[in-house]
C-alpha cells in the first residue's frame, strides 16, 4: 500500500467514524416512548380500574367515569383476569 492509498483509506475511515458518532448520539438522546408498563402512573390507573370493576362497574362505566381510553380499560382487564387466574392456580395448588 502507497502513501496515497494509506492517507485515502484514512480520510475514509475518519469519515465513517464520524458517521457511527453522529448516529451514536442520536441513539443517546432520543426519548424512550411507548407504554410503561408497571411504572408508579401505571399502577395507579390500575388501582383506580381495579376498584370500579371489583364494584361492580361494566368496562362502559368505567370508561365514562374515568380518564383512560376503552382500550385501555381491556387492557385493564385483561391484566386483572391474568393476575386472578395465577391466584387462583396457586390456591388451588396448596
Amino acid at each position: 500500500m502507497t502513501l496515497e492509498e494509506a492517507l485515502i483509506k484514512i480520510e475514509e475511515l475518519e469519515k465513517e467514524n464520524a458517521d457511527l458518532k453522529e448516529e451514536l448520539e442520536y441513539y443517546r438522546n432520543r426519548k424512550m416512548s411507548g407504554r410503561r408498563k408497571h411504572d408508579e402512573k401505571w399502577m395507579q390507573t390500575y388501582r383506580a380500574f381495579e376498584i370500579l370493576y371489583e364494584s361492580g362497574k361494566t368496562i362502559m362505566e368505567i370508561v365514562e367515569m374515568s380518564d383512560f381510553s376503552r382500550r385501555t380499560a381491556y387492557r385493564f382487564k385483561e391484566y386483572y383476569d391474568q393476575i386472578h387466574e395465577i391466584a387462583a392456580k396457586k390456591k388451588r395448588n396448596s
